[in-house]
Protein backbone atom coordinates (compact mmCIF):
# COMPACT_ATOMS: atom_id res chain seq x y z
CA UNK A 1 0.00 0.00 0.00
CA UNK A 2 1.10 3.50 -1.17
CA UNK A 3 2.39 5.21 2.09
CA UNK A 4 0.84 8.92 2.82
CA UNK A 5 3.38 11.62 2.12
CA UNK A 6 3.50 12.71 5.85
CA UNK A 7 4.70 8.69 6.36
CA UNK A 8 7.41 9.23 3.60
CA UNK A 9 8.83 12.59 5.20
CA UNK A 10 12.40 12.57 7.07
CA UNK A 11 14.42 15.62 8.21
CA UNK A 12 16.85 15.08 5.16
CA UNK A 13 14.06 14.82 2.32
CA UNK A 14 13.66 18.26 0.33
CA UNK A 15 12.69 18.58 -3.18
CA UNK A 16 14.01 22.10 -5.13
CA UNK A 17 11.74 24.78 -4.46
CA UNK A 18 12.04 27.17 -7.54
CA UNK A 19 10.68 30.38 -5.24
CA UNK A 20 13.57 29.88 -2.77
CA UNK A 21 15.70 31.80 -4.79
CA UNK A 22 13.35 34.95 -5.16
CA UNK A 23 13.61 37.35 -2.89
CA UNK A 24 10.56 39.16 -2.21
CA UNK A 25 10.75 42.78 -0.94
CA UNK A 26 8.01 43.29 1.40
CA UNK A 27 8.05 44.33 5.17
CA UNK A 28 5.72 42.17 6.85
CA UNK A 29 4.25 43.24 9.97
CA UNK A 30 5.46 41.59 13.27
CA UNK A 31 1.72 40.55 14.37
CA UNK A 32 1.51 39.13 10.90
CA UNK A 33 4.00 37.00 10.79
CA UNK A 34 4.28 33.27 11.37
CA UNK A 35 5.29 32.31 14.70
CA UNK A 36 5.30 27.84 13.86
CA UNK A 37 6.45 25.80 10.79
CA UNK A 38 3.36 25.04 8.41
CA UNK A 39 4.09 21.20 9.58
CA UNK A 40 4.48 20.28 5.46
CA UNK A 41 6.36 17.22 4.85
CA UNK A 42 9.83 16.97 3.41
CA UNK A 43 10.10 14.48 0.68
CA UNK A 44 13.08 13.82 -1.73
CA UNK A 45 11.96 14.51 -5.05
CA UNK A 46 12.84 11.46 -6.88
CA UNK A 47 10.36 9.92 -3.69
CA UNK A 48 7.61 12.86 -4.59
CA UNK A 49 7.95 12.04 -7.55
CA UNK A 50 7.29 8.31 -7.75
CA UNK A 51 4.72 8.69 -5.29
CA UNK A 52 2.19 10.71 -7.56
CA UNK A 53 3.15 8.18 -10.11
CA UNK A 54 2.22 5.36 -7.88
CA UNK A 55 -0.64 6.25 -6.84
CA UNK A 56 -1.75 7.82 -10.85
CA UNK A 57 -1.21 3.73 -11.51
CA UNK A 58 -3.90 2.78 -9.06
CA UNK A 59 -6.68 5.04 -10.41
CA UNK A 60 -9.05 3.68 -13.28
CA UNK A 61 -8.98 6.69 -16.03
CA UNK A 62 -9.94 6.95 -19.71
CA UNK A 63 -6.37 7.00 -20.71
CA UNK A 64 -6.05 3.50 -19.40
CA UNK A 65 -9.39 1.35 -18.97
CA UNK A 66 -12.89 1.13 -21.09
CA UNK A 67 -15.30 3.65 -19.05
CA UNK A 68 -19.03 2.22 -19.22
CA UNK A 69 -20.53 4.15 -17.10
CA UNK A 70 -23.91 4.85 -17.97
CA UNK A 71 -25.50 8.25 -18.33
CA UNK A 72 -22.17 9.54 -18.06
CA UNK A 73 -20.51 10.20 -21.46
CA UNK A 74 -17.30 9.43 -20.48
CA UNK A 75 -15.38 9.74 -23.99
CA UNK A 76 -11.81 10.19 -24.88
CA UNK A 77 -10.32 13.41 -24.07
CA UNK A 78 -7.96 14.34 -27.29
CA UNK A 79 -4.98 15.97 -25.82
CA UNK A 80 -5.08 18.89 -28.48
CA UNK A 81 -7.99 20.23 -26.13
CA UNK A 82 -5.69 19.90 -22.78
CA UNK A 83 -2.85 21.84 -24.48
CA UNK A 84 -5.02 24.51 -25.49
CA UNK A 85 -6.45 24.79 -21.84
CA UNK A 86 -2.75 25.43 -20.82
CA UNK A 87 -1.77 28.46 -23.67
CA UNK A 88 -0.13 30.95 -21.59
CA UNK A 89 -2.47 33.83 -22.43
CA UNK A 90 -5.53 31.79 -21.18
CA UNK A 91 -3.93 30.78 -18.13
CA UNK A 92 -2.21 34.04 -16.97
CA UNK A 93 -4.96 36.28 -16.65
CA UNK A 94 -6.71 37.45 -13.57
CA UNK A 95 -10.69 37.76 -13.43
CA UNK A 96 -10.20 41.20 -11.64
CA UNK A 97 -8.72 42.18 -14.81
CA UNK A 98 -10.48 44.85 -16.68
CA UNK A 99 -12.67 43.59 -19.51
CA UNK A 100 -10.62 45.83 -21.67
CA UNK A 101 -7.32 43.32 -21.47
CA UNK A 102 -8.99 40.30 -21.93
CA UNK A 103 -10.84 40.84 -25.26
CA UNK A 104 -10.04 37.19 -26.62
CA UNK A 105 -10.77 35.68 -23.39
CA UNK A 106 -14.45 37.24 -23.74
CA UNK A 107 -14.36 36.79 -27.63
CA UNK A 108 -14.24 32.87 -27.37
CA UNK A 109 -16.89 32.89 -24.50
CA UNK A 110 -19.13 34.93 -26.66
CA UNK A 111 -18.61 32.56 -29.26
CA UNK A 112 -19.11 29.22 -27.41
CA UNK A 113 -22.58 30.52 -26.74
CA UNK A 114 -23.63 31.18 -30.10
CA UNK A 115 -21.82 27.57 -30.75
CA UNK A 116 -24.02 26.31 -27.86
CA UNK A 117 -27.45 27.90 -29.17
CA UNK A 118 -26.75 26.56 -32.59
CA UNK A 119 -26.28 23.49 -31.48
CA UNK A 120 -29.50 23.49 -29.31
CA UNK A 121 -32.17 25.35 -30.78
CA UNK A 122 -31.53 27.71 -27.54
CA UNK A 123 -31.92 31.87 -28.31
CA UNK A 124 -29.30 32.58 -25.37
CA UNK A 125 -26.75 31.33 -22.92
CA UNK A 126 -24.79 31.29 -19.75
CA UNK A 127 -21.24 29.93 -19.23
CA UNK A 128 -21.32 30.48 -15.74
CA UNK A 129 -22.69 26.91 -14.29
CA UNK A 130 -20.17 24.92 -12.79
CA UNK A 131 -21.76 21.09 -13.38
CA UNK A 132 -25.26 19.48 -14.63
CA UNK A 133 -27.00 20.02 -10.92
CA UNK A 134 -25.65 23.42 -10.73
CA UNK A 135 -26.87 24.07 -14.46
CA UNK A 136 -30.51 22.56 -13.50
CA UNK A 137 -30.13 24.79 -10.14
CA UNK A 138 -29.87 27.96 -12.06
CA UNK A 139 -32.31 27.11 -15.20
CA UNK A 140 -35.00 26.55 -11.99
CA UNK A 141 -34.14 29.82 -10.24
CA UNK A 142 -35.00 31.17 -14.09
CA UNK A 143 -38.09 29.72 -14.21
CA UNK A 144 -39.05 30.96 -10.62
CA UNK A 145 -38.48 34.38 -11.37
CA UNK A 146 -39.91 34.34 -14.56
CA UNK A 147 -43.51 33.44 -13.01
CA UNK A 148 -42.93 36.07 -10.19
CA UNK A 149 -42.40 38.81 -12.91
CA UNK A 150 -45.90 37.63 -14.56
CA UNK A 151 -47.86 37.48 -10.68
CA UNK A 152 -48.22 33.92 -11.08
CA UNK A 153 -47.35 31.75 -8.05
CA UNK A 154 -46.60 28.29 -9.61
CA UNK A 155 -45.48 26.12 -6.80
CA UNK A 156 -44.72 22.36 -8.81
CA UNK A 157 -42.14 20.82 -10.58
CA UNK A 158 -42.99 17.50 -12.50
CA UNK A 159 -40.48 14.89 -12.45
CA UNK A 160 -40.54 11.18 -13.81
CA UNK A 161 -39.80 8.93 -11.90
CA UNK A 162 -36.65 7.50 -14.12
CA UNK A 163 -34.83 10.92 -14.11
CA UNK A 164 -31.60 11.43 -13.14
CA UNK A 165 -31.44 12.08 -9.22
CA UNK A 166 -30.16 15.85 -9.33
CA UNK A 167 -33.59 16.90 -11.14
CA UNK A 168 -35.83 16.15 -7.82
CA UNK A 169 -33.01 17.87 -6.32
CA UNK A 170 -32.63 20.72 -7.51
CA UNK A 171 -36.37 21.21 -7.49
CA UNK A 172 -36.15 21.03 -3.98
CA UNK A 173 -33.57 23.56 -3.29
CA UNK A 174 -35.43 26.31 -5.39
CA UNK A 175 -37.87 25.95 -3.41
CA UNK A 176 -40.16 23.62 -5.82
CA UNK A 177 -42.42 21.03 -4.74
CA UNK A 178 -41.33 18.06 -6.63
CA UNK A 179 -44.27 15.83 -8.27
CA UNK A 180 -43.24 12.10 -9.28
CA UNK A 181 -44.47 10.71 -12.93
CA UNK A 182 -44.53 6.88 -13.16
CA UNK A 183 -43.26 6.60 -16.35
CA UNK A 184 -43.66 3.28 -18.88
CA UNK A 185 -41.50 0.01 -19.10
CA UNK A 186 -39.23 2.04 -21.65
CA UNK A 187 -39.02 5.36 -19.10
CA UNK A 188 -40.99 7.00 -21.91
CA UNK A 189 -43.84 9.20 -20.40
CA UNK A 190 -47.51 8.86 -21.51
CA UNK A 191 -49.43 11.93 -22.55
CA UNK A 192 -52.57 10.61 -20.74
CA UNK A 193 -51.04 10.19 -17.31
CA UNK A 194 -48.77 13.80 -17.24
CA UNK A 195 -52.22 15.39 -17.97
CA UNK A 196 -53.76 14.07 -14.71
CA UNK A 197 -51.24 15.91 -12.75
CA UNK A 198 -50.96 18.85 -15.38
CA UNK A 199 -52.29 21.27 -12.57
CA UNK A 200 -52.26 25.74 -13.10
CA UNK A 201 -49.88 24.59 -10.09
CA UNK A 202 -47.12 23.01 -12.52
CA UNK A 203 -44.23 25.51 -13.38
CA UNK A 204 -42.45 23.16 -15.30
CA UNK A 205 -41.77 19.57 -16.30
CA UNK A 206 -38.27 18.22 -16.32
CA UNK A 207 -37.29 15.72 -19.09
CA UNK A 208 -34.28 14.29 -20.40
CA UNK A 209 -34.51 13.26 -24.03
CA UNK A 210 -33.03 10.28 -25.01
CA UNK A 211 -34.40 8.82 -21.34
CA UNK A 212 -32.27 7.12 -18.48
CA UNK A 213 -33.16 4.09 -20.45
CA UNK A 214 -31.49 5.07 -23.68
CA UNK A 215 -35.11 5.46 -25.43
CA UNK A 216 -36.26 8.78 -27.64
CA UNK A 217 -39.16 10.45 -26.11
CA UNK A 218 -41.70 9.69 -28.93
CA UNK A 219 -44.13 11.91 -27.58
CA UNK A 220 -42.27 14.80 -27.06
CA UNK A 221 -44.14 17.20 -29.43
CA UNK A 222 -47.17 16.15 -28.18
CA UNK A 223 -45.83 16.69 -24.39
CA UNK A 224 -44.83 20.17 -24.93
CA UNK A 225 -47.98 21.33 -26.65
CA UNK A 226 -49.74 19.78 -23.39
CA UNK A 227 -47.45 21.54 -21.25
CA UNK A 228 -47.04 24.81 -22.94
CA UNK A 229 -51.13 24.96 -23.13
CA UNK A 230 -50.75 24.74 -19.08
CA UNK A 231 -48.91 28.07 -19.12
CA UNK A 232 -46.10 25.20 -18.04
CA UNK A 233 -42.29 25.64 -19.38
CA UNK A 234 -40.92 22.79 -20.59
CA UNK A 235 -36.91 21.51 -19.10
CA UNK A 236 -34.61 19.40 -20.80
CA UNK A 237 -31.45 17.69 -18.83
CA UNK A 238 -28.73 18.20 -21.13
CA UNK A 239 -27.26 15.10 -19.61
CA UNK A 240 -27.55 12.50 -22.87
CA UNK A 241 -27.05 15.56 -25.56
CA UNK A 242 -24.50 13.06 -27.02
CA UNK A 243 -27.17 10.80 -28.57
CA UNK A 244 -28.61 13.77 -30.64
CA UNK A 245 -26.04 16.53 -31.68
CA UNK A 246 -26.79 17.57 -35.22
CA UNK A 247 -29.93 15.01 -35.57
CA UNK A 248 -32.41 17.18 -33.55
CA UNK A 249 -32.30 19.91 -31.22
CA UNK A 250 -34.07 20.51 -27.73
CA UNK A 251 -35.16 23.98 -28.87
CA UNK A 252 -37.02 22.41 -31.64
CA UNK A 253 -38.98 19.93 -29.72
CA UNK A 254 -40.40 22.59 -27.84
CA UNK A 255 -37.83 23.12 -25.13
CA UNK A 256 -38.01 26.80 -23.32
CA UNK A 257 -35.38 25.90 -20.62
CA UNK A 258 -31.71 23.50 -20.66
CA UNK A 259 -28.46 22.84 -19.24
CA UNK A 260 -25.66 21.19 -20.96
CA UNK A 261 -22.87 19.05 -19.32
CA UNK A 262 -20.00 20.28 -21.07
CA UNK A 263 -17.76 17.96 -19.13
CA UNK A 264 -19.86 14.63 -20.84
CA UNK A 265 -21.04 15.41 -24.59
CA UNK A 266 -17.74 18.10 -25.46
CA UNK A 267 -15.23 16.12 -23.73
CA UNK A 268 -13.43 18.02 -21.00
CA UNK A 269 -12.44 15.55 -18.15
CA UNK A 270 -14.89 14.91 -15.21
CA UNK A 271 -14.94 12.97 -12.55
CA UNK A 272 -14.55 12.80 -8.66
CA UNK A 273 -16.88 15.85 -8.23
CA UNK A 274 -15.14 18.06 -11.11
CA UNK A 275 -14.14 20.35 -12.48
CA UNK A 276 -17.06 20.66 -14.73
CA UNK A 277 -19.30 23.35 -16.40
CA UNK A 278 -22.94 23.24 -17.11
CA UNK A 279 -24.16 26.20 -19.01
CA UNK A 280 -28.05 26.88 -18.99
CA UNK A 281 -29.50 28.15 -22.46
CA UNK A 282 -33.17 29.62 -23.05
CA UNK A 283 -35.28 30.57 -25.44
CA UNK A 284 -35.49 34.73 -26.02
CA UNK A 285 -38.65 35.19 -23.72
CA UNK A 286 -36.09 34.30 -20.76
CA UNK A 287 -32.97 36.21 -21.49
CA UNK A 288 -33.78 38.50 -19.14
CA UNK A 289 -33.46 36.26 -16.38
CA UNK A 290 -29.82 34.76 -16.79
CA UNK A 291 -27.43 35.50 -14.43
CA UNK A 292 -25.01 38.33 -14.58
CA UNK A 293 -22.93 39.00 -15.96
CA UNK A 294 -23.95 38.87 -19.57
CA UNK A 295 -20.78 38.87 -22.38
CA UNK A 296 -22.52 41.64 -25.11
CA UNK A 297 -20.42 42.72 -28.44
CA UNK A 298 -20.60 46.47 -28.48
CA UNK A 299 -19.27 47.08 -31.97
CA UNK A 300 -15.68 45.16 -32.11
CA UNK A 301 -15.68 45.64 -28.17
CA UNK A 302 -16.46 42.96 -25.87
CA UNK A 303 -18.24 44.06 -22.65
CA UNK A 304 -19.24 42.68 -18.94
CA UNK A 305 -22.96 43.47 -18.42
CA UNK A 306 -24.00 43.36 -14.91
CA UNK A 307 -26.53 45.91 -15.48
CA UNK A 308 -29.84 43.30 -15.86
CA UNK A 309 -32.58 43.82 -13.37
CA UNK A 310 -34.72 41.34 -13.84
CA UNK A 311 -31.65 38.78 -13.38
CA UNK A 312 -31.53 35.83 -11.22
CA UNK A 313 -27.67 37.63 -10.16
CA UNK A 314 -24.60 35.56 -9.94
CA UNK A 315 -24.24 32.25 -9.46
CA UNK A 316 -20.72 31.36 -9.77
CA UNK A 317 -17.06 32.44 -8.73
CA UNK A 318 -16.24 35.16 -11.81
CA UNK A 319 -17.29 34.02 -15.28
CA UNK A 320 -17.23 30.07 -15.35
CA UNK A 321 -15.15 27.33 -15.06
CA UNK A 322 -12.97 28.98 -17.58
CA UNK A 323 -10.43 26.09 -18.56
CA UNK A 324 -13.66 23.62 -18.70
CA UNK A 325 -14.54 25.72 -21.15
CA UNK A 326 -11.60 25.83 -23.23
CA UNK A 327 -11.93 22.53 -23.58
CA UNK A 328 -14.87 22.24 -24.77
CA UNK A 329 -14.74 25.21 -27.06
CA UNK A 330 -11.35 23.72 -29.08
CA UNK A 331 -13.64 20.22 -28.81
CA UNK A 332 -16.40 21.64 -31.12
CA UNK A 333 -14.06 23.73 -33.01
CA UNK A 334 -11.93 20.57 -34.24
CA UNK A 335 -14.64 18.66 -35.26
CA UNK A 336 -17.49 21.39 -36.83
CA UNK A 337 -21.10 21.23 -36.88
CA UNK A 338 -20.84 17.80 -39.26
CA UNK A 339 -18.09 16.44 -36.98
CA UNK A 340 -20.43 16.97 -33.72
CA UNK A 341 -23.38 14.85 -35.95
CA UNK A 342 -20.83 12.01 -36.29
CA UNK A 343 -19.87 11.64 -33.06
CA UNK A 344 -23.90 11.16 -31.63
CA UNK A 345 -24.38 8.55 -34.96
CA UNK A 346 -21.18 6.67 -34.02
CA UNK A 347 -22.46 7.08 -30.18
CA UNK A 348 -26.02 5.46 -31.22
CA UNK A 349 -24.32 2.90 -33.57
CA UNK A 350 -21.95 1.37 -30.44
CA UNK A 351 -24.53 1.12 -28.28
CA UNK A 352 -26.65 -0.74 -30.23
CA UNK A 353 -23.80 -2.62 -31.24
CA UNK A 354 -23.14 -3.79 -28.19
CA UNK A 355 -27.43 -4.09 -27.40
CA UNK A 356 -27.52 -6.73 -30.21
CA UNK A 357 -24.77 -9.19 -29.48
CA UNK A 358 -26.78 -8.67 -25.43
CA UNK A 359 -29.97 -9.74 -26.77
CA UNK A 360 -31.40 -12.96 -26.12
CA UNK A 361 -28.27 -13.37 -23.03
CA UNK A 362 -29.51 -11.14 -20.88
CA UNK A 363 -32.55 -9.22 -20.69
CA UNK A 364 -33.48 -5.98 -22.09
CA UNK A 365 -36.04 -4.08 -20.40
CA UNK A 366 -36.70 -1.20 -22.54
CA UNK A 367 -36.86 -3.26 -25.86
CA UNK A 368 -34.50 -4.05 -28.87
CA UNK A 369 -33.62 -0.75 -30.03
CA UNK A 370 -31.50 2.47 -27.91
CA UNK A 371 -30.06 5.40 -28.22
CA UNK A 372 -26.69 6.02 -26.55
CA UNK A 373 -27.34 3.78 -24.01
CA UNK A 374 -29.13 1.01 -22.95
CA UNK A 375 -29.83 -0.72 -19.78
CA UNK A 376 -29.39 -4.69 -18.99
CA UNK A 377 -31.15 -6.43 -15.84
CA UNK A 378 -29.91 -9.91 -15.41
CA UNK A 379 -32.01 -10.19 -12.27
CA UNK A 380 -33.13 -13.86 -13.42
CA UNK A 381 -29.88 -15.00 -13.97
CA UNK A 382 -28.12 -14.40 -10.35
CA UNK A 383 -27.76 -17.07 -8.88
CA UNK A 384 -25.83 -18.68 -5.81
CA UNK A 385 -27.16 -15.18 -3.65
CA UNK A 386 -25.09 -13.25 -6.41
CA UNK A 387 -26.02 -9.43 -7.28
CA UNK A 388 -25.76 -7.21 -10.27
CA UNK A 389 -22.96 -5.42 -7.63
CA UNK A 390 -20.96 -8.39 -8.08
CA UNK A 391 -20.92 -8.66 -11.38
CA UNK A 392 -19.72 -5.10 -11.53
CA UNK A 393 -17.15 -5.56 -8.97
CA UNK A 394 -16.08 -8.38 -10.68
CA UNK A 395 -15.90 -6.64 -13.78
CA UNK A 396 -12.94 -4.79 -12.20
CA UNK A 397 -10.57 -7.63 -12.33
CA UNK A 398 -10.66 -8.03 -15.46
CA UNK A 399 -9.28 -4.21 -15.68
CA UNK A 400 -12.67 -2.43 -17.25
CA UNK A 401 -14.32 0.25 -14.95
CA UNK A 402 -17.64 -1.09 -13.88
CA UNK A 403 -20.94 0.43 -15.52
CA UNK A 404 -23.74 2.26 -13.70
CA UNK A 405 -25.60 -0.27 -11.63
CA UNK A 406 -29.14 0.13 -9.97
CA UNK A 407 -30.00 3.17 -12.09
CA UNK A 408 -32.70 3.71 -13.30
CA UNK A 409 -34.62 2.99 -10.35
CA UNK A 410 -37.23 1.64 -12.03
CA UNK A 411 -35.09 -1.19 -13.52
CA UNK A 412 -34.38 -4.34 -10.83
CA UNK A 413 -30.65 -4.98 -10.70
CA UNK A 414 -30.18 -2.53 -13.55
CA UNK A 415 -26.44 -2.15 -15.48
CA UNK A 416 -26.90 0.77 -17.39
CA UNK A 417 -24.19 0.77 -20.36
CA UNK A 418 -22.54 3.80 -22.71
CA UNK A 419 -19.76 3.04 -25.04
CA UNK A 420 -19.61 6.38 -26.44
CA UNK A 421 -18.34 7.00 -29.51
CA UNK A 422 -14.22 6.82 -28.95
CA UNK A 423 -14.12 3.16 -28.54
CA UNK A 424 -13.84 0.82 -30.67
CA UNK A 425 -15.39 -2.27 -32.20
CA UNK A 426 -12.45 -4.73 -30.67
CA UNK A 427 -12.92 -3.04 -27.15
CA UNK A 428 -16.63 -2.85 -27.04
CA UNK A 429 -16.65 -7.23 -28.21
CA UNK A 430 -13.95 -7.74 -25.39
CA UNK A 431 -15.82 -6.19 -22.76
CA UNK A 432 -19.33 -8.17 -24.07
CA UNK A 433 -17.26 -11.52 -23.52
CA UNK A 434 -15.97 -10.84 -20.31
CA UNK A 435 -19.25 -10.19 -19.10
CA UNK A 436 -21.69 -12.77 -20.51
CA UNK A 437 -18.39 -14.94 -18.97
CA UNK A 438 -18.96 -13.63 -15.89
CA UNK A 439 -22.66 -14.22 -15.52
CA UNK A 440 -22.64 -17.51 -17.62
CA UNK A 441 -19.63 -19.28 -16.65
CA UNK A 442 -18.34 -17.69 -13.31
CA UNK A 443 -21.14 -17.25 -11.28
CA UNK A 444 -21.85 -20.92 -11.86
CA UNK A 445 -18.33 -22.55 -11.69
CA UNK A 446 -16.82 -19.77 -9.18
CA UNK A 447 -19.20 -17.89 -7.29
CA UNK A 448 -17.15 -17.22 -4.27
CA UNK A 449 -14.63 -15.46 -6.15
CA UNK A 450 -17.37 -13.22 -8.07
CA UNK A 451 -18.69 -12.50 -4.35
CA UNK A 452 -15.18 -11.65 -3.21
CA UNK A 453 -14.10 -9.45 -5.77
CA UNK A 454 -12.64 -8.02 -7.17
CA UNK A 455 -9.69 -9.94 -6.00
CA UNK A 456 -6.88 -8.24 -8.19
CA UNK A 457 -6.73 -4.72 -7.34
CA UNK A 458 -4.70 -2.80 -4.85
CA UNK A 459 -7.68 -2.34 -2.66
CA UNK A 460 -10.40 -4.92 -2.36
CA UNK A 461 -14.17 -4.24 -1.92
CA UNK A 462 -15.29 -2.05 0.70
CA UNK A 463 -17.97 -1.77 2.70
CA UNK A 464 -19.38 1.14 1.24
CA UNK A 465 -22.38 1.83 3.82
CA UNK A 466 -19.86 2.37 6.83
CA UNK A 467 -17.61 4.41 4.29
CA UNK A 468 -20.64 6.47 3.71
CA UNK A 469 -21.65 6.73 7.10
CA UNK A 470 -17.98 6.58 8.82
CA UNK A 471 -15.81 8.51 6.02
CA UNK A 472 -12.14 9.57 7.48
CA UNK A 473 -12.16 13.14 6.43
CA UNK A 474 -8.30 13.26 7.50
CA UNK A 475 -5.05 11.84 8.77
CA UNK A 476 -4.03 11.91 11.90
Amino acid sequence: MEKLLNELSSECGSAYNVGSDIEINVEIPENLKRVSTLGLPSVAENDLFRHFTNLSRKNYALSTVFYPLGSCTMKYNPLINERIAKIKEFISIHPYQPSESIQGVLEVMYDLEKDLCEISGMDHFSLQPAAGAHGEFTGLLIIAKYFKSIKQKRTQIIVPDSAHGTNPASAALAGFEVVSLKSESDGGILPEKLKEILTPEVAAVMLTVPNTLGIFEKNILEIADMVHKNGSLLYYDGANLNAVMGITRPGDMGFDVMHINLHKTFSTPHGGGGPGAGPVGVKAFLEYFLPVPRIEKKKSKFVLNYKKHKSIGKIEAFFGNFQVLLRAYAYMKSLGGEGLKNVSQQAVLNANYMLSRFKGKIDIPAGNRCMHEFVLSPKSLLKNNLRTLDIAKRLLDYGYYAPTVYFPLTVEEAIMVEPTETESKETLDAFIDTVIKIIFEEMVQIPQKVKDAPVNTSVRRLNEIEAARKPILKWE
